[in-house]
C-alpha cells in the first residue's frame, strides 16, 4: 500500500455493497460474511452513503435506513437473485461497488457498469475453485473487476497462487470484531453464564464454529482425552450448529466413547455469542485446512481468553506464537494440541499474561473501525490513482 493516504472523512463517497444469496444482510441465522459486510457498512456509513443489496426474508422489511446506511432486499431465488439485484441497480449511479465473495456476480455488474470501479471482496477460496467454480471460470471473472480485497495476507498470496496470471491488484485489510460487544466479562458476568451451562468447576477448554470434519473437532476430542489423564478436571464446550446432523450426532458420540465430558450447545446466534466465550479457560482452533482469516480467534483474543490455534493460513498473521497466543504447528495431531493446552493450565500467570496482550492486540489491529478505514484507504487510493499509477 502506499504512504501518505487520505485520512477517514477526506471525501464521502456513495458505496454499493451486493451480498450472496444464501443468507440476508443483518442475518438472522448465521452468516459470517453477512455479519462482516454489515459491521464493515456501519462504520463506513458513518462518513459515506452505503447501499447493501441482500436477499430478501420474511421477518425483515424490503427496505430499511439507518442514518447514511440504506439496505434494499431483493428476491431471495437463488437462479434470480443477481438478476433481482441488478434491476434494482439498473440507472442508479455509484462512485464504487463492492461485491462479497460472488466473482461470477461482480463480473455481471461490471458488465453493466464498466465505469464505475467494481470491488471483489474475497472472504475464502470457496467460490473460485471446484465444486463451485472452474479455474478458468474464476480467472475469467476475476478479470473482469477493478481490484480485489483479501482478507489476509494468505488469502492474497492463495489467489496469487492459483490465478499467476490476474493482473487486477489484490490488497489485504482484516476482519475485526465490535470491542464493546466481545469484552471481557465481569467477575459476576463470568459465574453467571458458567452456572447456567453447568460449568464451573472445571478447567473450560472452548471450541466455537462449525460442526464440520475441517474445523478438526475429531483431533480436538482426542487431544482432550489426552490431556484428561494428567488433569482429571477439564471439560471439553462444543458452541456451534451444522448443516450434517449425523456428523453433528457422530461428534457427540465420539466424545461419549473417549470418555471426554463435552458439552455440545448447538447453535448458538450471533448476538448471544459473546457470553459463550466467557466460558472458556482457553480458546482453541484446531482447523485442519487453510483458514483465510479466523475471526473466532479475534473474537476470543476480545473477551479475554488464550488462544491455542492451528498454525494455518491466516490465523498464523493473528496470532504470533508465544506472544498473543500458542500455535500448533503439527495441527493434525491430538498430541500437539494437548501437551500445548497443558501449558495454560500448569501455567495461568502465562495464560493470563497471553489473554491480555491478545486483548490489547485486537485493540491496535482488529477492529471493525480499523477495517473500515483500511478498506476505505483502499478504496480512495484506486479512485484517485487507478490501477498502475
Amino acid at each position: 500500500m502506499p504512504t501518505n493516504l487520505p485520512k477517514r472523512g477526506a471525501q464521502a463517497l456513495h458505496i454499493c455493497m451486493v451480498a450472496p444469496e444464501q443468507i440476508p444482510v443483518p442475518p438472522i441465522v448465521a452468516g459470517s460474511v453477512e455479519i462482516c459486510m454489515y459491521a464493515i457498512a456501519k462504520e463506513l456509513a458513518e462518513q459515506h452513503e452505503v447501499t447493501i443489496i441482500s436477499r430478501s426474508h420474511p421477518k425483515q422489511d424490503p427496505v430499511t435506513i439507518r442514518g447514511k446506511l440504506t439496505i434494499i432486499r431483493v428476491s431471495n431465488h437463488k437462479r434470480g437473485y443477481i438478476d433481482s439485484v441488478l434491476k434494482v441497480m439498473q440507472g442508479k449511479t455509484f462512485d464504487l461497488i463492492q461485491v462479497d465473495n460472488r466473482p461470477q456476480y461482480a463480473a455481471r455488474i461490471k458488465a453493466m457498469f464498466p465505469w464505475t470501479p467494481v470491488s471483489l471482496f474475497m472472504h475464502s477460496l470457496t467460490f473460485v475453485t471446484p465444486p463451485h467454480s472452474t479455474l478458468e471460470q474464476a480467472r475469467a471473472c476475476l478479470d473482469q473487476v477493478d481490484l480485489i480485497i483479501a482478507n489476509s495476507s494468505s488469502l492474497q498470496d492463495e489467489l496469487q497462487r492459483h490465478f499467476p496470471e490476474c493482473r487486477v491488484p489484490i490488497y489485504k485489510t482484516f476482519l475485526g470484531v465490535n470491542p464493546q460487544v466481545f469484552r471481557m466479562p465481569l467477575r459476576d458476568e463470568k459465574l453467571l453464564i458458567r452456572k447456567k451451562y453447568k460449568v464451573s468447576h472445571t478447567f473450560n477448554i472452548l471450541f466455537v464454529g462449525r460442526i464440520i470434519p475441517r474445523k478438526g473437532i475429531q483431533v480436538l476430542i482426542q487431544a482432550v482425552r489426552m490431556l484428561k489423564s494428567k488433569i482429571p478436571h477439564v471439560r471439553l464446550i462444543i458452541a456451534g450448529g451444522t448443516t450434517s446432523k449425523s456428523y453433528f450426532n457422530k461428534m457427540k458420540k465420539y466424545a461419549a466413547a473417549m470418555h471426554v465430558p463435552t458439552v455440545f450447545t448447538g447453535y448458538i446466534p450471533h448476538r448471544h455469542l459473546p457470553q459463550v466465550y466467557w466460558l472458556g479457560d482457553c480458546f482453541v482452533c484446531p482447523s485442519q485446512r487453510h483458514e483465510a482469516f479466523g475471526l473466532v480467534n479475534v473474537e476470543a483474543m476480545a473477551s479475554g481468553v488464550p488462544v491455542v490455534a492451528s498454525a494455518n493460513g491466516g490465523i498464523k498473521e493473528i496470532i504470533h506464537d508465544g506472544v498473543n497466543g500458542l500455535l500448533v504447528h503439527h495441527y493434525h495431531h491430538p498430541r500437539e494440541f494437548a501437551q500445548t493446552i497443558h501449558k495454560l493450565i500448569t501455567r495461568p500467570d502465562y495464560a493470563e499474561s497471553l489473554s491480555m496482550y491478545a486483548h490489547q492486540d485486537v485493540m491496535n489491529r482488529f477492529t471493525w473501525t480499523h477495517t473500515a478505514s483500511q478498506l476505505e484507504k483502499i478504496y480512495f487510493h484506486y479512485l484517485m490513482n487507478g490501477w498502475g499509477d
